[in-house]
């Protein structure tokens, strides 16, 4: 693991009425004034920039007026569950009611808006699809959907193909046509941005004069934003940090819903103290575990539940989904490590794209094994599971410097038809494959990442802003770095490092090190989490090279300062 400092942006303070360390870690990101860095809500971009929204807002209005009915086709993940929550409760606060959900099931529909989850949903009786966080690569799902007399709208993120299917409208902030500002959207954000534009159709056309209500404040569904905004893992740039921002200021004041509310208690997390890295490592999980192992309507009920007692219910099922989830996921990490380690003993060093395939692989947790395989071999990675028909699932999980959808991309065009489908993002994707074609497509998937790869850096780099004084080490500046700004993807959290004395150390929890160490004389606690057990605690060692994040612990009603450390070394 290579430790590298950030470089500032600047070299002059921002503001001297800035914390010096917060001054310190905007220079460290990019930040060059503070107008980037705003978090009110007057600073997002407006909602007509976003190309297609004030038409999708006229299409949906006018079904509104014609009381037809409208289903909203969502993803089985928490940025598809947080999109179709959204649209829900919208619908709702716009007194509508003549509107209803499905989400595929990932074991019999497969992604997205497909022919076979039109047919059901044209059999409920549906007249407008809505697709929330999928619908720019579903072509043939379209295409029937249009056979049969409906209107589809379409609301995305993801990236479009060559070509873009046939639906009355597409509102997707990466479409050719589009030059909103933000492309970096959550579908959770999109499905936002096109019912802000909706309220606004409906108001001119004295839509809450004539039912007799009060047009309705959207921001009261930010909770819902910030979590499939994290969630999903999207770069944090200005807008989403607003959004993400003015959720979590709804949540720590006790404006949330009650589905949220439970899964935070469930979870023993004070709601005042809640900040974005607990959206994505406590909430998001939870909520992705419905659509991994059963289905994600259970997600989507617990989010737009009023009651609070139902609402802990589900979020207990919820919770008990997420630690089956853990388990299936260890044993799938444990026998892919097995074969990553026969193969790098055979070739000395492993390829520079890593496919792995079983067919007792569990389709719903591939997402995150890649995902762990990836931090710990620094190389883009496809875990595969067994589908149906002589298919395999497939999916991606990428490093900086390799965009993964890309690459696919070129693997198909340079071999036409060894990917059945695929789509997705720089740093993730889905594909789906004949299992015949599996050997064939590994050394396509293993030659292309070598040429990608063959510049970047073969270990893994963690990126530190410095070290930190020992006084600098207190509970104020861990609250401050925990609550004033939302981190996450490309607006990293802050990250520091140092050599410390070790006082103790011992593992806890089976394979967490739990350590007292000094600088100074002052002592502090540490925590490393999953660290190999074989090497650690190390008795014979009296110092080590830390590298890691402030965090505030609470235990038994104590609030103390915690190192939460992400890289440790001898020193």
């Amino acid at each position: 693991m290579q430790i590298q400092l950030r470089q500032p942006s600047i070299t002059t303070s921002l503001s001297a009425e800035l914390p010096a360390l917060l001054d310190r870690l905007y220079r460290n990101r990019g930040v060059t004034d503070l107008d980037q860095v705003s978090v009110s809500t007057s600073q997002l971009i407006h909602y007509d920039k976003l190309h297609n929204s004030s038409l999708a807002s006229t299409i949906l209005a006018q079904a509104m007026q014609a009381n037809k009915k409208i289903c909203i086709i969502g993803d089985f993940d928490a940025d598809g569950a947080t999109s179709t929550a959204i649209c829900m409760l919208a619908f709702e606060m716009f007194a509508y009611s003549n509107i209803d959900y499905l989400v595929p099931n990932r074991f019999d529909f497969g992604y997205g808006l497909s022919p076979e989850i039109v047919e059901l949903a044209y059999q409920q009786g549906a007249q407008v699809l809505i697709t929330v966080d999928n619908g720019i690569a579903c072509l043939a799902g379209v295409e029937r959907a249009k056979s049969l007399g409906l209107t589809v709208v379409i609301t995305d993120h993801h990236l479009p193909g060559e070509h873009l299917p046939a639906a009355d409208v597409i509102v997707n902030p990466n479409q050719p046509s589009c030059n909103f500002e933000s492309k970096n959207l959550a579908g959770v954000g999109v499905a936002f941005y096109v019912m802000l534009a909706l309220k606004a159709t409906l108001a001119r056309l004295d839509w809450f004069s004539n039912k007799q209500i009060t047009a309705p404040n959207l921001a009261s569904l930010l909770d819902i934003v910030a979590i499939g905004t994290v969630a999903d893992v999207v770069p944090l740039d200005r807008n989403n940090r607003i959004l993400v921002h003015q959720g979590l200021q709804r949540i720590r004041s006790g404006k949330t819903r009650p589905g949220i509310k439970a899964l935070l208690e469930i979870a023993q997390r004070d709601k005042h103290r809640i900040s974005a890295v607990d959206l994505g490592f406590v909430i998001g999980p939870r909520l992705n575990a419905a659509g991994r192992l059963e289905d994600m309507s259970l997600g989507i009920e617990c989010l737009i539940c009023t009651n609070a007692q139902a609402a802990r219910s589900i979020a207990l099922q919820l919770d008990e989904l997420n630690q089956a989830r853990k388990t299936i996921e260890t044993g799938m990490q444990e026998q892919a490590q097995v074969v990553l380690s026969k193969l790098s003993m055979q070739a000395q060093e492993l390829p520079s794209g890593l496919v792995l395939y079983d067919e007792d692989y569990h389709q719903g947790v591939i997402g995150i094994v890649a995902g762990r395989i990836k931090e710990k071999h620094n190389r883009p990675t496809i875990v595969f599971a067994k589908d149906s028909g002589g298919l395999i699932k497939g999916s991606a999980r990428s490093i900086n410097g390799v965009h993964v959808r890309d690459l696919l991309e070129n693997i198909n065009s340079q071999n036409p038809g060894i990917i059945t489908k695929f789509g997705g993002h720089a740093m993730a994707a889905g594909l789906t494959i004949e299992h015949s074609n599996l050997v064939s497509f590994k050394q396509a998937f293993e030659k292309a990442a070598k040429a990608l790869m063959a510049h970047l850096p073969k270990q893994a780099c963690v990126f530190s802003d410095g070290e930190l004084s020992s006084s600098d080490i207190n509970l104020q500046n861990a609250e401050l770095l925990k609550l004033h700004i939302p981190w996450g993807q490309q607006f990293e959290e802050p990250m520091f490092d140092g050599i410390f004395n070790i006082r103790s150390q011992k593992i806890v929890g089976e394979k967490h090190l739990k350590m007292v160490v000094s600088s100074k004389s002052q002592e502090f606690d540490a925590i490393a989490f999953n660290v190999d057990v074989n090497l650690w605690p190390n008795v014979q060692l009296n110092k080590v090279r830390l590298v890691y994040k402030l965090d505030v612990n609470v235990f038994r009603g104590n609030v103390s300062v915690q190192l939460l450390v992400d890289h440790l070394e001898p020193a």
